[in-house]
């Protein structure tokens, strides 16, 4: 045990208490790294939880303590951990548990409670809800422990349910009595667990291989789509493999960009619209067919007859949006690994007539953009901000990327190459905004690596405070805030005339470097790409928590970005 708590004398016997039976259990369990924000009842824990030798990372607010968890969970295969109080601190780290659930990264929410019978009778106890209820629907599974002697199963229950299958959110509620509760030590070792083959193969059967190995065989334009589940599996090989030996062009969603590199030449992000328009048998790997691909159906998949294989770990995943000919159920390395052993070393690879096309399009694509990127405009528009970052990245390439915004995302989703599976992380399957600080932390904490991060200044906004945290530490992250005056544009009229500025606009001018120097890291206004080129480069170098207040255009963003689409409009504003 890590410590004897206190003494019987009567009986000299050792105990233990509840504190020390959960830090012992997630040391068993290899998870010594704790993201969260202390406050009653968890602050002796986390101070406990350090003195043991887990690293307690504390955060100005509980969602971007739970994006922090939530992808060192992605990057680590191990369910982050993520540690609040009750109640306010609860519901903030809950949108955080329910992001990992939907983006399939295994996290674990702790968090206090008040006791059962006080929140049954609804007795009003301090910070009093009942969250167990409040967490179940937001995620994959939930417990709630009420007596030490079951801390070790509860934990290990949870580590399965967050990793086993198709990764998601867990809900651990630790009533504050279940901290102090008190047991014999010798008896507390023998309650812990350590979870065996926590997330175990999932082998595909023979017959769906056979059918998918079919279907490709059919195929006079295949294509391959890598979702971030590919990336997340890592099984880089073996899906390298795959798409080699298939001769396929690959079209990867943004975080599985780098599984190969963005400029391999089978690599046809740069012809998204081509490919799904023209292809004819499309093999999804750890991709839904979500609004981020539209559904699978659509103008944008052309009227080219499609048939889709698909590979996925969830059955309930089959058929979501079209129908798939070709289901291939289990975890992405033995699919892949199984689908390999089946092509044998005669396959016969994709035409080269197809490839050839693909390569033209792409080529011409990246011919035309090459111009926008070279650019040395003042105030900057984001081609020529985007156009440096791009060549760090290609100079860097085992920095870690972290990006969110409108624009600001959309652009660098395809501007900015990378080159190594899981240096991009973003916005995932919601398309939220607020994940920006939570994840620089996590990805220099969990990988060691230097993060930069490129954020549209209303994404920046919703964690911002958390360059406080990432100053604390010392951790070698360089933020470059795309600052445009405003969401989507900074140029927006409030239309009545009224002295409120419109809704999308902030302070004009507004200097977010300044906010990074009062907590002692190096702040940096940058007015062209050269100057914005030149701060990068020095904060990689240097390793010190550094922001970047890019000056962009105004009037240099679009609605939405590339999503505004998915506005609702109303047949009257047409009539006007």
């Amino acid at each position: 045990m890590s410590a004897v708590h206190s003494i019987d004398t009567s009986a000299e016997q050792d105990l233990t208490d509840g504190f020390h039976l959960i830090i012992d259990a997630l040391k068993l369990n290899g998870l010594n790294t704790i993201y969260g924000v202390p406050g009653i009842p968890i602050t002796d824990f986390g101070r406990m939880a350090q003195a043991e030798g887990i690293r307690v990372l504390s955060f100005r607010h509980e969602q971007a303590a739970g994006y922090a968890a939530s992808i060192a969970g992605y990057l680590t295969k191990k369910p982050g951990v993520c540690l609040t109080v009750s109640a306010p601190g609860f519901l903030n780290g809950l949108t955080a548990l329910a992001h990992a659930t939907t983006n399939c990264f295994p996290m674990i929410l702790i968090s206090g409670s008040s006791e059962r019978e006080i929140v049954d009778l609804q007795q009003g106890d301090y910070e009093e809800m009942d969250q167990l209820a409040i967490a179940k629907p937001l995620c994959k599974a939930a417990f709630r422990v009420l007596h030490a002697q079951d801390i070790g199963i509860g934990l290990a229950r949870a580590i399965r349910a967050a990793v086993s299958g198709r990764p998601g959110g867990v809900y651990l509620d630790l009533p504050a009595k279940l901290f102090g509760q008190v047991m014999n030590a010798e008896a507390g070792k023998k309650s812990l667990v350590k979870v065996i083959d926590a997330a175990p193969a999932q082998l595909p059967a023979p017959d769906s291989i056979k059918r998918a190995l079919d279907v490709l065989k059919s195929a006079k334009k295949p294509l391959i789509i890598l979702g971030k589940g590919a990336a997340y599996a890592q099984a880089d090989d073996a899906v390298k493999a795959l798409v080699e030996t298939s001769g396929i062009p690959f079209l990867p969603m943004s975080m599985a960009k780098g599984l190969l590199p963005d400029t391999h030449p089978q690599c046809a992000g740069a012809a998204r619209s081509t490919v799904l328009k023209d292809s004819d048998v499309v093999l999804l790997i750890g991709a839904r067919l979500n609004w981020l691909l539209s559904h699978g159906k659509g103008k944008a998949w052309g009227d080219a007859p499609k048939k889709f294989i698909q590979i996925d770990i969830e059955p309930k995943e089959m058929d979501s949006n079209v129908e798939i000919v070709a289901p291939v159920v289990g975890d992405i390395g033995s699919c892949v690994t199984a689908l390999l052993d089946g092509m044998g070393k005669s396959w016969t690879k994709a035409s080269s007539d197809w490839m050839s096309a693909v390569t033209t399009k792409r080529d011409d694509n990246i011919a035309k953009m090459a111009p926008k990127l070279r650019n040395n405009n003042s105030p900057m528009d984001y081609h020529g901000a985007l156009g440096v970052l791009r060549t760090i990245i290609a100079e860097r390439p085992d920095a870690m990327l972290v990006n969110e915004g409108a624009n600001t995302l959309d652009l660098a989703r395809g501007i900015v190459d990378m080159y190594k599976p899981r240096k991009r992380i973003d916005v995932g399957t919601w398309g939220i905004m607020g994940i920006g600080m939570g994840y620089c932390i996590a990805a220099a904490v969990e990988t060691g690596k230097p993060v930069l991060a490129i954020e549209g200044d209303s994404a920046f906004g919703f964690s911002g405070m958390e360059v406080e945290t990432i100053c604390r530490y010392n951790l070698p992250v360089c933020i470059v805030v795309f600052n445009n005056d405003g969401i989507y544009r900074g140029t927006d009229v409030n239309p009545s005339g009224g002295s409120d500025v419109a809704p999308t606009v902030f302070v004009k001018g507004s200097r977010y470097d300044k906010m990074m120097e009062a907590f002692g890291g190096v702040g940096v206004n940058a007015t062209s790409p050269d100057e914005l080129k030149r701060a990068v480069n020095e904060a990689m170098d240097s390793g010190k928590p550094t922001l970047i207040n890019a000056v962009i255009d105004p009037a240099a963003g679009s609605e939405s970005g590339r999503i505004g689409n998915l506005n609702p409009q109303s047949v009257l504003s047409k009539k006007k």
